[in-house]
């Protein structure tokens, strides 16, 4: 198996550094180096628990930047999840995988956020870039159902007002829901008033059907996953590294 370009070392002391107990902080593993520099652009922030990577992920990024051509596309891993365990991939192989697949795309940064929820990674990408810069989640439909779920927040109207002031997304859709679905969420009355900054993308049924549980179900079978990661990584999956149960991610 090939070597990943950064040491577990110095991913394992990054993440160290990254309390969630704390304001939510932002970490770069990698910065674009051409991406937002001193000017505001267009920010596509990915962000995923990359468990691993895989082609529905890298889908959606494309699809995204249909829609709002970006300056730079930021992969981002949350240290914590709002309700999941970290499971599967080690934290640090999840970053080095990432790093390998951007290192020839001079556009794409990778970084880890100290937080899970999207306000508080919006707060946290923020500082790092100019003002004005306008930033875009990519999601899936399980994201975005989740994020409205009162129960991640003490006070969900302001949340919400504060993370739409900030942000905008682009939601995708996730098998075994149908695209519609999407948009029938964004009419519910306690969406419909954000929805103005939700664009829809639809994926191929064989793209929004792929999960990167199934990649590590497949590793633990010992069956092949090329057509689930990009070719980049794909020589660095080990299959005794990852657990194929649970996050679904």
């Amino acid at each position: 198996m090939d070597r990943l370009s950064a040491s577990d070392q110095q991913l394992t002391e990054l993440l160290a550094g990254l309390a969630a107990d704390g304001p939510p902080r932002l970490a770069f593993v990698r910065r674009a180096p051409a991406g937002i520099m001193e000017q505001p652009g267009s920010l596509l922030c990915l962000s995923a628990s990359f468990n691993p990577l895989t082609v529905a992920h890298l889908w959606l990024v494309r699809e995204a930047s249909r829609i709002v051509p970006p300056d730079e596309i930021l992969l981002l891993l949350a240290r914590a999840n709002v309700d999941k365990a970290v499971e599967g991939f080690p934290l640090e192989h999840r970053l080095g995988l990432l790093v390998r697949y951007v290192e020839t795309r001079a556009a794409c940064s990778v970084a880890v956020c100290s937080h899970g929820r999207f306000v508080d990674k919006a707060e946290a990408i923020q500082p790092h870039y100019p003002p004005r810069t306008r930033l875009v989640f990519i999601i899936g439909f399980d994201t975005l159902v989740r994020l409205f779920d009162t129960k991640y927040y003490t006070d969900p109207g302001e949340a919400l007002s504060r993370l739409f002031s900030a942000a905008e997304f682009i939601a995708g859709n996730r098998a075994p829901d149908p695209p519609d679905a999407v948009r029938s969420f964004l009419a519910r009355p306690d969406v419909a008033p954000y929805a103005g900054r939700v664009h829809v993308i639809e994926l191929p049924a064989e793209i929004a059907a792929v999960s990167a549980t199934q990649v590590r179900t497949r590793l633990a079978r010992g069956e092949g996953v090329a057509d689930l990661v990009p070719p980049e990584i794909y020589p660095l999956l080990d299959p005794h590294a990852a657990s194929p149960t649970k996050a679904r991610h």
